[in-house]
């Protein structure tokens, strides 16, 4: 039974190491770049067609 415990209280620091972790990211603008997943999809195809150009070449 004091296994169960050790390992709740283990899983509990590790989530609050993590979620500490997560905080500091966000604050420092980590998840700030809101623009480019919406174009990425757009430049996809153009990368594409560059590598085969190069191949060619």
């Amino acid at each position: 039974m004091e296994v169960v415990y050790i390992t709740i209280g283990v899983s509990i620091v590790v989530a609050v190491f993590f979620f500490i972790i997560f905080i500091k990211s966000v604050k420092s603008g980590q998840y700030e770049d809101t623009y480019t997943p919406s174009v990425r999809m757009l430049f996809d195809d153009e990368l594409v067609t560059d590598k085969k150009q190069k191949q060619t070449k």
